[in-house]
């Protein structure tokens, strides 16, 4: 990143979203350790007292791009619910999306379970995107549930089970275990998701089929 970037012409209702965009390149050019607003103001080309218009602390700019982040992945999460033929295909398509969401946004993903650096459940837009963003697992759960796709009963245990599940293969892989390991198992590892997330919905569908139940 330049350090001697020109200073940037923006409209003053544009300026949040220009040191979104500049915090965003510098996390992914630096890591997030490099972020102070004094750094993305010169990285925005603007004065250094000008993020404190919209933030009044870097974990403000750093909650706000976490809330951005819940957004984009429930616009996806939706996306594919919608798009999948079956209760049951929606919940392996949800846990292919959140994968290939961390994968693809690893600056996002980095940030948006980081309580020591952003804090969403304390900012109302945030938090409110990370509820709608579960609540789509939780939708689908309960339209599995319906359907006979899996035990009946209590869905928070299972709803628990499958958020580790996408979260842990979606850390494995923004963080680099994972690929060397699927080339072994599965030749990539967008496969190795798919077929982890098919092979756990064809467990539930057994486990449903035996009359399991979840709870007490």
């Amino acid at each position: 990143m330049s350090a001697n970037r020109p200073r940037a012409s923006y409209h003053h209702g544009s300026l949040r979203e220009t040191l979104v965009r500049a915090c965003l390149e510098l996390i992914r050019a630096e890591g997030i350790g490099a972020v102070s607003l004094r750094r993305v103001a010169r990285e925005a080309g603007v004065s250094p007292g000008a993020p404190y218009h919209h933030f009044p602390d870097r974990a403000a700019l750093l909650t706000a791009i976490a809330g951005e982040g819940f957004a984009m992945l429930e616009e996806r999460l939706v996306d594919a619910r919608a798009a999948a033929p079956s209760p049951s295909a929606a919940l392996t398509a949800l846990t292919e999306t959140y994968v290939r969401f961390a994968h693809e946004q690893p600056a996002y993903f980095h940030l948006m379970f980081r309580p020591e650096l952003a804090h969403p459940d304390k900012d109302e837009a945030a938090k409110e995107a990370a509820d709608r963003s579960f609540q789509v697992l939780c939708d689908t759960v309960a339209d599995c549930q319906r359907a006979g796709d899996v035990p009946a009963g209590d869905p928070g245990p299972l709803v628990t089970a499958l958020w580790a599940l996408a979260h842990g293969l979606a850390s494995l892989w923004v963080d680099g275990p994972l690929d060397g390991r699927a080339k072994g198992f599965a030749g990539s590892t967008e496969a190795l998701v798919a077929q982890v997330a098919q092979g756990v919905a064809a467990v539930l569908a057994g486990a449903a089929r035996a009359g399991v139940r979840l709870g007490p």
